[in-house]
């Protein structure tokens, strides 16, 4: 059965639910920063998805960089599948640009994370709800 990772749950929200995966926002406010996680149990790598699900996990994560590019207008999008700490298959997409703190470099352990205000943090969540309305089948409230 499909449970989320504890370090998951602690570090971000959650925004939604498409067909196959979780969508989560970091907490971390140095970056727009959106993680997918498939709801399916024991999973680490991408492979070891069924090929519907890995054609899904595509499609979702090309809709939320639609949504994050929409949003943010970013330089560049950063979407990868490090999980070198939380070995539950996730994907991070994270919004950079050239003026934030780890630019160039990549985001992890560049700077201390910082929080994000309550305001702000359910603002990105309802403005990302709202741009993937269609998508979304559930939605956190």
């Amino acid at each position: 059965m499909f449970q989320l990772h504890e370090r998951l749950m602690t570090d971000t929200l959650l925004v939604g639910e498409f067909p196959l995966c979780l969508l989560l926002l970091s907490r971390d406010a140095n970056y727009p920063w959106t993680i997918l996680v498939p709801k399916r149990a024991d999973i680490k790598e991408i492979y070891q998805l069924n090929s519907a699900d890995r054609n899904q996990l595509l499609h979702e994560s090309c809709v939320l960089a639609e949504a994050m590019q929409g949003l943010f207008s970013p330089d560049k999008l950063n979407i990868a599948t490090i999980g070198n700490m939380v070995p539950q298959l996730h994907m991070h997409h994270v919004a950079r640009t050239k003026t934030d703190a780890a630019w160039p470099g990549p985001v992890w352990g560049a700077v201390t994370a910082i929080d994000y205000s309550e305001e702000t943090l359910a603002s990105i969540q309802v403005s990302l709800q709202t741009r993937l309305a269609d998508e979304l089948l559930n939605k956190n409230p």
